[in-house]
């Protein structure tokens, strides 16, 4: 018998092919099976009523199997005869797969069950051998270096609602939908293009079952034996100081070569948060320079603290050191046949450009992916809202169902689309149905979500990625919206199913002129979710949002235009108090270090530095007080006050995520 096609479920044939395809073939099935041969070497032929042949070998998956019909890929005749197949083995009393030699007891509260046998073997079983077998020598050299560099993966192993383990990697996610056959091993990759992480997901499993077995999801640590000293991050550091001495105002055109050298060294040694961290930098600095809306001096003091984090964390080899340097993260990643659900968007930008940000929730990895587009604009009457991308506009993409062939996402997880002949994106409306969302993405217990907020090392050390704390959030009720006129503000406070309250606040962007009234009015129709990003304040979970489910569809305040007023109660419920007056205070005092320069403060900087020590003192913060004094007290411009400025400013800003 063909163990590994009797294994092959629907969901394993859906996801090998698509659902379409396996809807068709299972109605040509039950009107006329092919007379189906099984030769001494275990190929299995099917043979049509009009002649169409396809034969299926041992090993290589769907993927090997050829058909005289001449379609390219996997047609619709072999997922026939694997159906026929497995109907003639039902019919016929065949067993169920025997469980593997590698199997190993599932976890359950009920000692007297187990799961499947086919759900308790491990991929970490496969040998190097048979990973160079089904990848080829020159992937499996890719796979090493990247194992040298290090990767962390999160592993989850088989259950009975799901018998197919998989691997979720920073590039993609890597499914074994077969017992002990790596021929049926998917990937979102596109095929060929990211076969490597394969292996990478097979040492990943060995891994677990060595340090976690029977744990059935685990986050693990694999490889990592570069010496962060030699890979261009001292460097970086470096770099950073340069900027923290010079200064935004001060840096001229010499610091580009400077960056540029920089970023070759981080592309070359695989670290792809540094390297992100000091692309941005030069955005900064170019963007000071333009005198463009999207300099910042607190962003740029975040960029110079973040590579400092990032040093002294992987210095420490504490964790997971792969995912504080991005040594894991291919530049690109282009990837299978998506479906995507728009979040929204977010538009920025000036009197001369727009920053338009699209959300897409991909279900099948737990991610929201990030289209990113700058236009330039000829004034704020000049809307993006019906600018196109890969022929879809932008409003279509930010409230609508998404499904592409030509996706390619980045590190940092932006995606783009391909606009080619042969690029294959459609768009239909959405009805915000988003409670079909996996657990990851859709928010159900503001509490539970709160510690998952509270549990996050500092962002400074996290995976560089976007829309990292977008989430949707089921609402039970919305309660009040208020609207705070000196603030510009409206919040809203909504309550989960469970009856925990949360809240939603927005502030107005010129960017977005009728958002407000746009989203109070949704927030009033009795909304079933609403999305955005995610954080903490005075120990509420607040919501930004960026779009709302309501009545069978998606609002999108950023899109909106022309919007009628809505009259609202004036209040908020989102003050600042002592604390957060003083921790803002001392944090823009220093990022006008980053700004002004280090080697150019007035001689009166430090009487402002000790002012700031105090009011944080006062609101009981003892130690950012004393990081900031010693900041004042280092000698001026030198490498004990870059250190003690970077202490602060990290000490400062772990404060202001907490609070």
């Amino acid at each position: 018998m063909r163990a590994d096609l009797l294994a092959l479920t629907t969901d394993a044939l859906t996801t090998l092919t698509n659902r379409g395809l396996v809807k068709r073939a299972t109605k040509e099935v039950d009107a006329a099976a092919p007379a189906l041969v099984s030769d001494g070497d275990g190929t299995l032929t099917g043979t049509f009523g009009d002649g169409v042949s396809t034969r299926l070998p041992v090993g290589g998956g769907l993927d090997a199997a050829t058909c005289t019909c001449g379609a390219s890929g996997v047609c619709r005749h072999v997922l026939v005869v694997v159906l026929a197949y497995q109907r003639d083995a039902a019919g016929a009393g065949a067993e169920a797969p025997p469980e593997p030699e590698n199997a190993v007891p599932a976890a359950t509260s009920d000692a007297s069950s187990r799961i499947h046998a086919t759900t308790g073997w491990s991929p970490g079983a496969f040998t190097d051998d048979q990973l160079a077998a089904r990848i080829g020598k020159r992937l499996m050299t890719s796979a090493q270096r990247a194992a040298r560099a290090g990767y962390a993966a999160r592993v989850v192993r088989a259950t009975a609602a799901d018998p197919a383990p998989r691997v979720e990697l920073s590039s993609c996610s890597v499914r074994f939908l077969v017992p002990a056959d790596l021929g049926f091993t998917h990937t979102d990759a596109v095929k060929g293009a990211r076969d490597d992480v394969i292996a990478l997901a097979v040492w990943a499993f060995r891994v677990a079952d060595e340090r976690h077995p029977g744990v059935p999801d685990v986050q693990v640590q694999v490889g990592g034996s570069l010496d962060t000293s030699e890979t261009g991050l001292a460097e970086a550091v470096a770099l950073a100081d340069e900027v923290l001495r010079t200064g935004a105002v001060h840096a001229g055109a010499g610091l580009g070569g400077a960056i540029a050298g920089v970023q070759r060294t981080l592309d070359a040694a695989g670290l792809r948060w540094p390297l992100l961290a000091v692309g941005d930098v030069a955005e900064q600095l170019t963007a000071y320079a333009e005198r463009s809306s999207r300099y910042r001096p607190d962003l740029l003091a975040d960029l110079v603290t973040e590579l400092h984090a990032r040093h002294r964390a992987a210095a420490k080899g504490d964790g997971l050191r792969s995912r504080i340097l991005g040594t894991e993260e291919a530049a690109q990643t282009p990837l299978r046949r998506l479906r995507l659900d728009g979040l929204g968007c977010r538009i920025t930008g000036d009197a001369t450009e727009r920053v338009v940000e699209i959300f897409l929730a991909h279900a099948d990895s737990a991610t929201v992916l990030v289209i990113r587009r700058i236009w330039p604009v000829s004034g704020p009457d000049d809307r993006v809202t019906n600018r196109r991308i890969a022929g879809a506009t932008v409003a279509a993409l930010a409230a609508g169902s998404v499904v592409t062939e030509s996706a390619v996402r980045s590190a940092s997880r932006t995606v783009r689309l391909g606009t080619g002949n042969l690029a294959k994106t459609s768009v239909g409306p959405s009805s915000g149905a988003w409670d079909k969302l996996p657990a990851g993405l859709i928010v159900r217990d503001l509490p539970a979500a709160a510690a998952e907020l509270d549990e996050l090392p500092p962002r400074f050390v996290r995976p560089r990625v976007e829309a990292e704390l977008v989430r949707v959030v089921e609402i039970a009720e919305v309660r009040d919206i208020v609207y705070a006129p000196g603030a510009q503000r409206l919040d809203a406070v909504i309550v989960d199913p469970a009856g925990a309250p949360g809240l939603v606040s927005s502030v107005y962007r010129p960017t977005a002129p009728g958002g407000l009234d746009a989203l109070a009015r949704a927030l009033s129709d009795g909304p079933r979710f609403v999305s955005g990003t995610l954080r903490r304040h005075a120990g509420a979970v607040v919501v930004d949002p960026l779009a709302v489910a309501v009545d069978g569809r998606v609002v999108v305040p950023d899109l909106a235009v022309d919007e009628p007023a809505v009259a609202l109660a004036t209040g908020s419920f989102v003050e600042s108090d002592a604390l957060d007056l003083a921790v803002d205070g001392a944090v823009s005092v220093l990022a006008e270090v980053a700004h002004r320069g280090l080697d150019h403060l007035p001689t009166t900087f430090p009487e402002r530095l000790r002012a700031a020590a105090a009011e944080l003192s006062r609101a009981g913060l003892a130690r950012a007080a004393g990081s900031v004094s010693a900041f004042a007290a280092a000698p001026p411009a030198s490498a004990e006050a870059v250190v003690a400025w970077v202490d602060a400013y990290l000490r400062l800003a772990v404060t202001s995520d907490l609070r």
